[in-house]
């Protein structure tokens, strides 16, 4: 009997962040890193390694629809190209708009920027990249004259000193983190992290510096004053390879006159920032890694500079072990750099500044109408949509509905536009705002390129065909060019023709004026591109590729030098008061990713944290009245919601902490950036999300619940607090009352509870009732049914305990374990009564790529008299794959004696 052979296992690249892991996909439904991908080495995340989870289309967007209606593809892309034209025609071509993402290949980048920039000739074309990476870029710029992040992920073992600002590495980029932590524990490097918070990447820090939010220019001025008193400067290197110097050492001057004074603005213990200063000079190898709590603020631009100024000012940068290295947060904001991506951007690193550059991509395209200037960014273009300038817009692969700041805002922008187009994978807060939704391929899904973190090009492979009708946003976007009368500007067949023009054009009267340049892929054919190793760039013809640049103190400016670039120190754009006394921060969370579109549903990644939380310091706690798991409204002068409290020491004074993930789909506190201020960077337009003023007032909790279903349930706008965790076979919902429930003298109203339980065709419903200690359990059950046929027992479909304490409610993960199994009478008892008969809990979920528990944790622990991270291991393989939960093992370890 023939047997087909297995299919070879597919090379791709993961999904989420910056770091740019390489995957294997095998024939048999699994996913695993990628030995031989020079970002990894094999290695993956707790998201990572949960991606196969993440490929079924129960929940995918099939078919294009217009207004709910399905319609099909031919009709959806005329209509875009329809009412594109006609906007175009009555209002000129800056009526229209595309928002696009970091989550986009190069390819669909590339093409979005040259339909919009180049042909129908305006540049409101943004991204959410603007959100994460965008100073970072306006600083590298300044600096540099390129945006180019010249070191390399070796840089981190070569290094003797790492320093992380604003980055906990920990968790948004592990692999990396536990990189530095082997180099650490290899070579005795050393690290310092500097963030208002002390994050799990403190786990592993020599010092941590809980700087004041917005004060990390002042804390880099008085550092690049303190080199020069010190005489740690590379004056060579200064003079031969900069300018600018005597103006940024005279204003550095000016804002850290003093040690006094950089610790008032700083908030920082004289004594910690000498020695942060003093081993910063001393050190040689320093690498400073930065992320987005240095671009995510309204002075993001200077914070970026302010760190380069002083690697500039003692030459550490373009050679082994040192540099500033900006760690970005989504898998190709790099690539869509490189693309012209962001609206004051045009192709392959050229400037709309440079007239030259304008008409340079001008003829290369052969572009008709050729955009002549930048185009609105993200916020600004949200605002210009709201107020009609914008008449016609296109979202692709992002949620902006939740993720931008004011996010009612931008709904009600959504729904007063005319003509809205949103291409995704899943329903999202965004699409239920659109006029035209239409079906994208996602990652597994689709073939092009991506860059990382360190300019690796990878191949992004397609391991899987796309569900129903759905298809890549490329090919979406060409479809729109060619029914916009574009066709030869848009004849493209397979990524791989795009790829090449791509590279062509990096290399089109470049001459070495550019970093960017892929010349040497220019010449690609279909089977080169198929078989495409990771590949650092530059890469031009004929010359050597990749490494770190700058190195031998050749820039991009004109002249060839780096620019020294002055950054005066300013306050937050909106400072706490007596009013709105906190300030919020906002972040992620360790196994969620963006608005949990693609995580949000893996139960496993949903376990560590299950719903959103106000992080909190004890004593600003004490003084809002406010208790460890209750209830908090927060508001801001922009919205307000109502949170889940945690206690933690990890939390300065003054200032409160939320995750940016969850979302209305998620939890009754809906997306947290409705209370964060349209404050932005005046040079990057990056937005500041990380201090905002907010109040918080406790709200009574009357009554507590817990609610498992295999559906979706929906809630009505009441006070019942509410969060969605994903579990295996359906979703657990905690519930928490600040209003008395409509009850009856036996419990809730019955048509209360039918709402929760729903109502499936065939049920059978079970009751526990303890009014007197205001206990409620609710069990339906549905006929069990195997392959074998129908069972005698029932199949758990959904149940409701409500309860006066949580304390009386049952543990999740009990009941999640006898979700998918029938049971029979006896067993329905025992879960009624309380006890769910499904063993002992193992508690919140600490390693999440093992699913092991913190009570599983504790018991082991002390039953096995573990005494190491190693030990903890070697019994329950926790903190072995990606170590983003060693700190927390740590935490559990016994003291020792």
């Amino acid at each position: 009997m023939f047997v087909a052979p297995e299919p070879p296992p597919v090379r791709s690249t993961c999904p989420y962040c910056g770091v740019g892991c390489g995957i294997v996909a095998r024939a048999d439904g699994t996913i695993a890193g990628d030995p031989d991908h020079p970002a990894n080495a094999g290695r993956l995340c707790s998201k990572g390694s949960a991606l196969a989870e993440t490929l079924g289309d129960t929940s995918r967007l099939l078919y294009p629809s217009w207004r709910g209606q399905r319609i099909g593809w031919s009709e959806a892309l005329d209509l875009i190209a329809g009412t594109f034209t006609d906007t175009i025609a009555q209002h000129g071509p800056d009526a229209v708009a595309l928002y696009g993402s970091g989550q986009f290949l190069t390819e669909d980048y590339y093409v979005a920027n040259k339909l919009m920039k180049g042909f129908i000739g305006t540049a409101n074309i943004d991204t959410n990249s603007r959100l994460c990476m965008a100073s970072s870029v306006a600083g590298h710029v300044r600096a540099f004259g390129e945006d180019v992040v010249p070191g390399c992920y070796d840089d981190i073992e070569a290094a003797d000193l790492m320093v992380l600002v604003g980055s906990n590495a920990a968790w948004c980029h592990p692999v990396l983190f536990q990189r530095m932590m082997a180099a650490k524990a290899e070579r005795g490097t050393r690290i310092i992290v500097i963030d208002p918070r002390r994050t799990a990447s403190c786990d592993g820090a020599d010092l941590h510096l809980a700087l004041r939010p917005g004060s990390d220019v002042a804390l880099f001025a008085g550092l690049l004053a303190h080199l020069a008193e010190t005489e740690a400067l590379a004056s060579r290197f200064i003079e031969a390879h900069s300018s600018g110097f005597a103006a940024t050492l005279a204003e550095a001057h000016q804002t850290a006159p003093s040690l006094d004074k950089i610790a008032a603005l700083t908030d920082l213990p004289p004594e910690a920032i000498l020695a942060f200063y003093a081993e910063f000079a001393a050190t040689e190898r320093v690498v400073t890694f930065y992320s987005q709590g240095v671009n995510q603020s309204s002075a993001g631009t200077d914070k970026v500079n302010a760190i380069l100024n002083c690697h500039l000012a003692t030459g550490r940068i373009g050679r082994p072990g040192m540099g500033p290295f900006s760690l970005t947060g989504q898998p190709n904001a790099m690539g869509g750099r490189e693309v012209g991506g962001l609206a004051n951007q045009l192709a392959a690193h050229m400037s709309f500044a440079e007239p030259a550059d304008v008409d340079r991509v001008r003829r290369f395209w052969q572009a008709p109408r050729m955009a002549q200037r930048p185009g609105l960014k993200a916020v600004e273009l949200f605002d210009a949509v709201l107020d009609g300038k914008v008449k016609a817009l296109w979202i692709l692969a992002t949620n902006p509905a939740v993720s931008l700041p004011r996010s009612d805002r931008v709904r009600a922008a959504l729904d007063a536009c005319p003509f809205v187009v949103v291409s995704d994978c899943w329903p999202t807060d965004t699409t239920a705002h659109a006029d035209l939704v239409l079906p994208a391929a996602g990652f597994a899904e689709k073939d092009g390129t991506v860059t990382n973190s360190e300019r690796y090009i990878s191949r992004q492979r397609a391991f899987k065909p796309p569900p129903g009708e759905a298809r890549p946003d490329w090919w979406a976007l060409c479809e729109v060019g060619r029914r916009m009368g574009f066709g030869e500007g848009f004849a493209y067949a397979h990524p791989a023709e795009i790829f090449r023009e791509h590279a062509a054009l990096s290399a089109f009267e470049n001459d070495g004026a550019r970093a960017f340049d892929l010349g040497g892929f220019a010449g690609l054919s279909l089977a080169e591109y198929e078989r495409l190793e990771p590949t650092q760039w530059p890469v031009p013809k004929g010359a050597r590729r990749g490494g770190r640049l700058f190195g031998d103190g050749r820039f991009m400016h004109k002249d060839s030098k780096a620019r020294f670039v002055p950054t005066p120190w300013r306050g937050l754009a909106e400072a706490a008061d007596a009013d709105r006394p906190l300030s919020l921060n906002t972040g992620r969370q360790r196994d969620q990713w963006h608005t949990m579109t693609r995580t949000g549903l893996v139960a496993r990644l949903a376990q560590h944290t299950s719903e959103p939380f106000l992080d909190i310091h004890p004593r600003d706690a004490e003084a809002a009245e406010l208790v460890d798991g209750g209830l908090a409204q927060i508001g801001s002068r922009h919205g307000a919601a109502v949170m889940r409290v945690r206690l933690s020491e990890d939390q300065r004074r003054g200032e409160v902490f939320a995750s940016m993930h969850w979302n209305d789909r998620f939890a009754s506190t809906g997306p947290i950036d409705r209370l964060v201020g349209a404050h932005v960077d005046p040079v990057s337009g990056q937005p500041e999300f990380k201090a905002t003023p907010v109040a918080l007032q406790p709200r009574p909790i009357l009554w507590q619940g817990l609610l498992l279903r295999r559906a979706e349930a929906a809630f009505a706008p009441d006070d019942t607090y509410w969060s969605r965790t994903a579990i295996d076979g359906g979703f657990a919902y905690a519930l928490a009352g600040c209003a008395p429930l409509a009850a009856t003298g036996d419990g809730p109203s019955p048509d209360w509870v039918a709402s929760m339980l729903g109502t499936p065709a065939r049920r059978d419903l079970v009751v526990y009732a303890d009014p007197a200690r205001g206990v409620f359990r609710y069990a339906s059950f549905v006929e069990g049914v195997l392959d074998e046929g129908l069972l005698d027992e029932g199949l758990l479909d959904s149940c409701l305990f409500v309860a006066r304490e949580s304390a009386s409610l049952p543990a999740p993960d009990l009941l999640a374990r006898i979700f998918a199994t029938p049971l029979a009478p006896a067993a329905r008892t025992r879960l009624l009564s309380g006890r769910a008969g499904a063993g002992r809990s193992a508690g919140r979920t600490i390693c999440a790529c093992f699913g092991v528990g913190r009570d599983t944790l504790v018991e082991t622990i002390a039953e096995e008299g573990l005494d190491s991270v190693a030990a903890i291991g070697k019994a329950l393989r926790a903190g072995t794959n990606c170590g983003s939960c060693i700190p927390e093992l740590k935490a559990l370890l016994p003291a020792p004696a």
